[in-house]
Order: structure tokens, then sequence, then C-alpha cells
């Protein structure tokens, strides 16, 4: 009777202690520590993205000013440039919002959406850039413009079913 019953489970005891050693980690616990680490991930990712749209923005700007000093301002191929970067601008701004919105965490669609809208760009980008004489023969070149087209068309097409699957879940 004089034995330590200190360390004994009595009835009185919570049985789930018994049975779930405190030294496990809980599931949940690490789940929300994980989904906080990724959050702060994807905001330091759209911190990345908008740095990267305003020094482009001032890298245009310092070209133009020197396109327009040089005298080439009107030159075809210096103003298709300015295009190139100014929808690579837009692609920027398109992953930020598609960042933003998964740290949101927008509705699919909204994301979908938006990630379209980048590959459309993109492609526009791709197509008012190309150029035959980068490809070594017509073939080549002719095979990249129909593989254009095709991307281009296929994700205009995709914009317009999800618009319209948009509409009809929404009336």
């Amino acid at each position: 009777m004089g034995q330590d019953t200190e360390n004994e489970p009595t009835a009185e005891d919570d049985s789930s202690e018994r049975l779930e050693p405190r030294s496990r980690t809980n599931p949940d616990r690490v789940a929300a520590i994980t989904n906080r680490f990724v959050h702060a991930v994807e905001l330091v990712a759209a911190g990345i993205f908008a740095l990267l749209f305003a020094i482009g923005v001032v890298d245009l700007m310092i070209q133009i000013v020197q396109a327009t000093r040089a005298g080439r301002i009107t030159d075809p191929l210096v103003v298709i440039g300015f295009i190139d970067t100014g929808l690579l601008l837009l692609i920027i701004v398109e992953v930020y919002e598609t960042v933003i919105a998964y740290t949101q965490e927008s509705e699919t669609r909204r994301i979908v959406r938006l990630v379209i809208y980048t590959g459309v760009i993109a492609m526009v980008r791709k197509t008012i850039i190309f150029r035959t004489g980068e490809y070594a023969t017509t073939t080549n070149a002719l095979l990249a413009a129909v593989a254009y087209a095709v991307l281009i068309l296929g994700l205009v097409g995709l914009l317009l079913v999800e618009r319209g699957n948009g509409q009809q879940l929404m009336g």
C-alpha cells in the first residue's frame, strides 16, 4: 500500500491520453503550418512579380526615351520590340493576378480564366514577334506558325467555352 501510484492510470484518467502518445504530431497542426508556409511563399512570389512589373515598366520607358533620342522611334522593329515588352509586362500582371487568386483562395474558375488569359497573351506575343528568318527553313517557319495558330485557337476556344459555361451556371 505504500507503493507510488502516481504514474499508474486510474479509471478516472482520460483514455485518449493513453491511446495516443504525446510525441505524435497532430496531422491537422502540420497541415496548418505547411499551409501558412505555402501562403507566405505565394505572397513572396506575388511581391517578386510586382517588383518585376515595376522594373519592366521603368525599362520600357527608358527604351522609348532612348529610341526617341536616337531617332529610331518610327522603326517598325523598334516598335515591335516595345509591343513585345508591353505584352511581357501584361503576362507578368496576369501571373501576379493568378498568384494573388491562389493566396485569396479564389474559385477555381477564376484561376483557370487567369491562366487562359496569360496563355492567350503569351501566344499573341509570340505571334507578333514571329520572324520567318529566325528558322532554318521555310518548312520549320510554317510548322511554327501553324503550331502558334493552333495554340491560339485552342486557348480562345477554351476561353469561349469557359465563358459560355460560366453564363449558364450563373443564369
